[in-house]
Order: C-alpha cells, then structure tokens, then sequence
C-alpha cells in the first residue's frame, strides 16, 4: 500500500507530500548543457550507414546496417525533441517564428518517412541540413 493511499484525503489534498519545486532537463539532474552537435553526429552516422549500405552486396551487412541506422535516427529524434522542449523557450519561438516548423521538418526527416525508412543517403543529407538550421539559431541564441 503506498504512502498516499493512507494518508488522510485532507493531507492529499494540501499537497504535503508533492513536489514544490518542478525542473526539466534532458537528463535527471538539470544540468543545463545543450548542444545540436548531438544530433548532429547521429545524423552523420545515418548518413554513413546509409552510404556503405548502398556500397554492400552482403545481404547480412544490410540487414545489420539497417538495424543500426534505424537506432541512429531514433537518436536523433531524441537529441532534437531536448532541444525543442527543454532549451528553447518562448522568446527563442518569438525571435525565430520557424524554429517549430524546423523542428517539426527536422525529426519527420529522421522519422519513418525519412531516414529511418530510407537507405537512401539523400534523405541523410536533407536530415543534415534541418540539423545545421536549427544549429545556426542555437549558436545565435547563445550569444544573446
């Protein structure tokens, strides 16, 4: 039986036992280091992958290569959703109006109809390129 459930509905309901203080952060302790280069070499890893898959005639490179790829943009959608949730704030979408849409482009791009689907490495280059967008706001947002 948890805590909660035999306390007093009167001490629930004040909130005792709830955090006063709420912090995010990509990780469990908010340390506040950001950086797009994260997704950035993921995203150099898929294109890689998806290079040498298109080099390869062996059927079980490929299928490894894939399985690989498919984490890598899976990666890459993570780094960008932390900074899209957890560094960028209202004044950075305020200053730059096509950050969402970026963002938005930009993890469709390591997506399933992106390179997570793809092994074609123009899909990787696109993906690169959202990534070097969003890199060139975040290094702006910096020196602000």
């Amino acid at each position: 039986m948890g805590l909660l459930s035999i306390l007093p509905g009167r001490a629930q309901r004040r909130g005792i036992l709830r955090p006063r203080l709420e912090a995010t952060a990509h990780c469990d302790l908010p340390c506040g280091v950001y950086d797009p280069a994260q997704a950035r070499i993921e995203a150099e890893s898929v294109k890689a992958i998806q290079e040498k898959y298109q080099g390869s005639d062996d059927p079980e490179f490929k299928e490894r290569a894939i399985q690989i790829k498919e984490e890598r943009s899976d990666l890459v959608k993570h780094h960008l959703w932390v900074l899209w949730t957890d560094y960028f704030k209202p004044p950075h979408f305020e200053k730059y109006p096509q950050l969402h849409e970026l963002f938005n482009k930009a993890t469709k791009a390591a997506g399933a109809t992106g390179t997570k689907g793809s092994t074609d490495p123009k899909s990787g280059e696109e993906l690169l390129g959202y990534i070097g967008e969003i890199s060139d706001i975040f290094w702006e947002t910096k020196k602000g």
